[in-house]
């Protein structure tokens, strides 16, 4: 199946993510920019944020407001990396000021039971409702996303956010077969999701392998790469522009490239001009460290700056912060930001 590029096709964002000429860098933000809204959080309410992601109205109006308010090249569908295993029933919930919670975490084969396919017309149809209503009102492209397997098995192991991922790392050492199996499944998982996302009207698709930098570049390569590499070869017969990222992966880039995104995310902690060294000429998304939003305007727009020097004119690259956005950000700050990447993030036309 080949995804219709449709009006988007000429579009900067998309252009960057090909690495091909363009009139000005694209910029978007990571991890649901508009939580350090205002009007994010008159209209989010007291629920979870699955509760919120299962009503199609409310997660439009979340989905386009970081687009209203900042003028972004590029929408993320409000949604969740843990929204297909919730949805096939693991029992995995999203606890405010906690993060993903799991009753009862996965340790042994019988729990690879409870990951069934999934099948996003019965089981998700809300995310597939909010990606057709975000297409209808969006004039810029929509990426839909799903995490990556390792960062979701993580979760699952784990039962909860982890600092050290002991349990996840010793059923991946001690029982590897089991390792590959639930990584397996939870591939395909990731590939469905993405499909449908795509069949909705997603222009674009992120991986998110937010944890991914727990591993050695060896373990990297031997326990998460062959499934990394099969969720975005899963998709790539759709010609949608293919972002991978993950948090402290500076030492993994290299493997993250060759995964199969046409797009690398760079954290803060690795200079784009350096990774563009080590990588060669593949488009980059990145890299203003998010404290640097905090830290104020000046700062914001001085470590701006910086990042558009180092990219040096490159058509292959898409503005973003190193990471997610914070809540305390300023939404004033965010927006000069926005507005100095739009007039001073020049591409040169290469031949």
């Amino acid at each position: 199946m080949m995804t219709d590029p449709g009006r988007f096709h000429d579009h900067a964002f998309i252009r960057a993510c090909r690495g091909l000429p363009h009139d000005r860098v694209p910029v978007w933000f990571m991890r649901q920019a508009g939580r350090s809204l205002p009007e994010y959080r008159a209209i989010r309410g007291e629920g979870t944020i699955l509760e919120a992601i299962a009503d199609p109205d409310l997660s439009t109006e979340i989905s386009l407001q970081p687009v209203r308010r900042y003028g972004v090249d590029a929408a993320i569908l409000y949604s969740d990396i843990v929204v297909p295993a919730h949805a096939v029933g693991f029992g995995v919930t999203v606890t405010p000021g906690i993060g993903p919670e799991v009753e009862h975490p996965f340790r042994t084969a019988a729990d690879l039971d409870r990951l069934r396919p999934l099948d996003p017309d019965a089981d998700t149809p809300y995310v597939l409702d909010t990606v057709r209503q975000l297409v209808a009102e969006l004039d810029v492209p929509l990426i839909g996303f799903a995490g990556g397997p390792f960062t979701v098995a993580s979760y699952l192991i784990e039962g909860r956010p982890s600092r050290d991922y002991v349990h996840t790392k010793r059923l991946m050492f001690n029982d590897e077969a089991l390792w590959h199996s639930l990584m397996d499944r939870l591939a395909d998982m990731a590939i469905a999701s993405l499909r449908s996302q795509i069949d909705a009207g997603a222009s674009a698709i992120q991986l998110f392998d937010s944890w991914a930098g727990a591993l050695s570049p060896p373990q990297y390569e031997r326990y998460v790469l062959p499934h990394s590499q099969k969720v975005l070869s899963g998709v790539a017969d759709t010609g949608v522009p293919k972002i991978h990222f993950g948090v402290t992966t500076g030492e993994l880039l290299e493997l993250i490239r060759d995964a199969g995104a046409d797009v690398v995310g760079v954290d803060w902690r690795v200079p784009l001009d350096r990774a563009r060294a080590r990588l060669g000429d593949v488009s980059l998304q990145g890299n203003l460290d998010p404290t640097m939003v905090m830290a104020g305007v000046d700062a914001a727009i001085a470590g701006t700056r910086d990042v558009l020097a180092r990219n040096a004119g490159h058509p292959g690259h898409v503005f973003n912060l190193g990471h997610g956005v914070m809540p305390a950000s300023d939404p004033d700050v965010l927006a000069e930001v926005v507005r100095v990447v739009h007039a001073e993030g020049r591409v040169e036309v290469r031949p």
